[in-house]
């Protein structure tokens, strides 16, 4: 005998169970899977599986290189060159391992696709767990890094005009608000947004990945053209290095390094829109597409931290834009206001892109609603309306809650650091079964503990550093 399990929805797990060596099954699983194979064939992740290497390579680079990197030298002055290099580069191997895991268990049994991590936790943990344990991270890395993505790419979109239009100018008199500028760069990413599907924003990921390289790459070599400015130190104060103030520090230099490594929550949905057959898996493309953007991505992180920290020391703030901050005003007197510019503009145009490729697992999800329930494709006006309602509800929490990048360590260590560290490791324990204290179980379970202890510490750090220094809740004042 042999099964298939094939994810009807949210709430349950048909298992088909046919005979071995025969390609029949009853009529009610063959209806099952053909329910399956529509339903996939309507939503904005599966819709189209036209997608190729390269178009995968896009996706992984604008979703896995975000401005969270920008706040990477300001790990260093806690953890110091040493340790902050051998942090940054466990990291780095750590969530390429756990990226690994996730793309050999994109079919977690022959035959069938797994291209929601959802779904694939519910195949690995069952219904209620599975859900339990995927549902929030797989929410907050949706809508709350749009509405994070609305926040830094407005505040961009504001330092880009500011420096473009002088005071005592005639455009420098019409500056907008916070909120007019979050309202403008939600209307742009709602217009971009109506792109029917996934495969279909290949070229806005190409260029969201060639703007994210861009800017960070102009950050650092600017920098140390430019040179070190003077009052540059490399350690924290005494009071700082000592007791739970040192210990919180350290780990909230650790977090800043965990979330700079982003984009885990779309590995199986990206790979979702590679075409497969019976003579070749997407896993092969997938892989090679992985190897590609890895490669890249380290060549942008390094050096942004270790320029960063050498170029500007305990002068880079641990929040907003960090090196980015550090290099405008230090150099912003010696420095071409078109170049400061240019680094601000291609900054929101990644924010830009960013958001349409965090917000595709939102859109997928509220179809699939009206799709599971309406049993037919959404209609274009449906499909509008949901997009619309989304960015509206990003845009409405991005006003009312502006302050949001102040709980990013709490909210990242929640998670961020469980769904890219830990989970893939017990996902992999669950679905293939290693042999009990095997390598690769003894690898996957040591793994996976340490990053669900590592997720804890994070978020008890998160709080202490909140009750110790506060942090300012300016609700609906951006």
């Amino acid at each position: 005998m042999g099964e298939l399990v094939v994810p009807i929805d949210d709430d349950s797990l048909h298992i088909i169970t046919f005979k071995s060596g025969s390609n029949k099954a009853t009529p009610v699983a063959r209806q099952a899977v053909s329910d399956v194979w529509e339903l996939e064939s309507w939503l904005p992740l599966t819709e189209s599986r036209n997608g190729t290497t390269f178009s995968a390579v896009f996706h992984l680079l604008c979703s896995g290189i975000g401005f969270q990197a920008l706040l990477l030298p300001a790990a260093f002055l806690s953890l110091g060159w040493a340790w902050g290099i051998i942090c940054l580069s466990m990291a780095y191997a750590w969530q390429l391992y756990t990226t690994w895991l996730l793309v050999n268990l994109h079919e977690p049994v022959p035959g069938t696709r797994c291209s929601r991590f959802v779904r694939l936790s519910i195949i690995a943990f069952g219904p209620k767990l599975g859900k339990l344990l995927a549902i929030f991270p797989v929410m907050y890395l949706s809508g709350g890094s749009c509405v994070m993505l609305i926040i830094t790419g407005g505040n961009s979109m504001k330092q880009f005009f500011n420096i473009i239009c002088e005071e005592g100018t005639v455009c420098g008199s019409k500056s907008l608000t916070g909120t007019h500028w979050f309202l403008v760069f939600a209307g742009i990413a709602i217009i971009i947004g109506q792109l029917p599907n996934l495969n279909s924003m290949a070229r806005v990921s190409l260029t969201g990945a060639i703007t994210s390289i861009g800017y960070i790459t102009m950050v650092w070599a600017l920098s140390i053209g430019k040179g070190r400015p003077n009052g540059v130190s490399y350690s924290l104060p005494d009071a700082e290095k000592t007791g739970m103030n040192g210990f919180g520090n350290i780990l909230n230099a650790i977090g800043i390094i965990m979330l700079a490594f982003r984009g885990h929550n779309l590995i199986l949905e990206i790979q979702g829109t590679l075409p497969s057959d019976s003579k070749q898996s997407p896993r092969k493309s997938m892989w090679r597409s992985v190897m590609v953007s890895y490669l890249i991505i380290p060549m942008c992180l390094f050096p942004l931290a270790i320029v960063g920290f050498w170029a500007y020391g305990n002068k880079v703030p641990a929040n907003g834009v960090g090196i980015l901050t550090a290099f405008s005003q230090s150099h912003r007197h010696d420095t071409s206001k078109l170049v400061i510019g240019l680094i601000y503009l291609w900054l929101t145009i990644s924010c830009i892109t960013s958001y349409q490729i965090y917000a595709m697992p939102a859109f997928d999800n509220l179809e699939f609603v009206y799709a599971s329930s309406q049993k037919r494709r959404c209609p274009g006006w449906v499909r509008v309306g949901l997009r619309l309602f989304f960015g509206g509800l990003t845009f409405f929490i991005a006003v009312a809650f502006p302050f949001l990048g102040s709980l990013a360590p709490l909210l990242g260590g929640m998670a961020v650091v469980p769904l890219t560290f830990a989970y893939p490791c017990f996902m992999w324990i669950a679905i293939k079964k290693p042999r009990s204290k095997g390598k690769m179980w003894s690898l996957n379970m040591g793994l996976g503990c340490l990053g669900i202890v590592l997720s804890v510490l994070l978020i008890v750090a998160a709080i202490w550093n909140l009750a110790d220094h506060g942090f300012n809740a300016n609700f609906f004042r951006p």
